[in-house]
């Protein structure tokens, strides 16, 4: 009997998906001072062990395993720490007994995480990217059930080949489109195309597909760097100065994404300063500070005539993502224009 039992139970193990989680830290593992403390708390102090024991219901949906690879505020997040994540997550993907990867991460700088994986690693496996707003010591905690689906989206056959996910809030949403579009609520992350698909009991509801490049079919791949290009952002406003943008613009970047008003608006005092960035080598990429930002190229400047690239419809945040990939492969500005309408 006790044979008979251990043997059902082997194959059973073995016929659930394997799903790793790679922990970063983040709100997910926050802990407040009391159950009322939801957006007061310290983020990043319970690690990727006492987060699954905390969870004992993802061993009915996959064999998880967990692997702290950072503890830190996601705001904290830098190229290093990116490239240190990205590899890890690329070994993975590669190990024939890994169906699926899960990244914690504090949600803060999460969209972009999500971005820079889904350009940079070559897979059709599942990966996921998901956070919380609230930790998990406050009422109506949003952490474990948002981890409990990331780890069913994961385990899927039918997330594959979707592109990195993101899932919040019974959302699944696109790591490319998505964003932070609020900081004290659980349903904080959209995208302006709408989510993919829904999760529902450890189910996954389909609605749309992502149809830009990424992963499998991105031309960029991690294994093959070593660093990303250095990029800044400056905003555009009301009363703008040159001041910042001078700064930056001679600081040693590769690119200055310029998160303009409207439709990437360029203030007309502003305008000179981004020629003379650009006649320096550095790529001038319009983006747009609109949520839902969509910037057409020569529309408020004329970007042929001053070899401007525009960002298409990512944000400032994600535009520097993007052009940090692609400047460790071209710095021709119709190759990076070509880069930004694909990705």
């Amino acid at each position: 009997m006790g044979l008979a039992f251990l043997a059902t139970f082997a194959v059973a193990q073995a016929a659930k998906p394997n799903v790793v989680i790679l922990a970063t830290g983040g709100t997910i593992a926050g802990a407040g001072a009391s159950a009322l403390n939801s957006a007061t708390y310290a983020a990043a102090k319970v690690p990727v062990d006492k987060l699954l024991a905390g969870l004992p219901e993802l061993s009915n949906v996959a064999n998880v395993k967990g692997e702290q690879v950072s503890q830190i505020a996601s705001e904290s997040f830098n190229n290093e720490t990116l490239m240190k994540l990205g590899k890890r997550v690329s070994a993975l993907v590669k190990q024939a007994d890994v169906d699926g990867i899960v990244v914690t991460h504090g949600t803060d700088t999460l969209e972009e995480t999500a971005y820079f994986l889904n350009l940079v690693i070559r897979t059709s496996k599942p990966i996921v990217v998901v956070g919380s707003m609230r930790p998990g010591t406050a009422l109506s905690a949003d952490g474990a059930l948002n981890l409990f689906d990331a780890v069913s989206v994961a385990a899927s056959k039918d997330a594959a080949g979707k592109g990195v996910l993101v899932t919040m809030n019974d959302e699944i949403q696109s790591g490319r489109d998505v964003s932070k579009t609020i900081n004290i609520k659980t349903e904080a992350f959209k995208s302006q195309w709408g989510p993919l698909g829904m999760v529902v009991e450890g189910s996954n509801y389909w609605f749309r597909a992502p149809v830009k490049r990424h992963t499998l079919q991105s031309e960029f791949n991690i294994d093959e760097m070593d660093t990303l290009a250095p990029v800044e952002v400056v905003y555009g406003y009301g009363n703008v100065s040159r001041t910042a943008l001078d700064a930056v613009g001679k600081s040693g970047i590769k690119a200055l994404i310029h998160g303009g008003t409207g439709n990437g608006s360029v203030a007309d005092r502003i305008v000179p300063a981004l020629q003379e960035v650009r006649a320096r080598g550095i790529q001038v990429i319009r983006s747009s500070r609109v949520s839902d930002g969509f910037v057409l190229r020569n529309a408020e400047q004329p970007d042929d005539k001053y070899d401007w690239v525009v960002a298409h419809d990512l944000n400032p945040q994600k535009a520097r993502i993007l052009a940090a990939v692609a400047l460790t492969k071209t710095t021709d500005s119709k190759e990076l224009q070509r880069i930004f309408w694909q990705y």
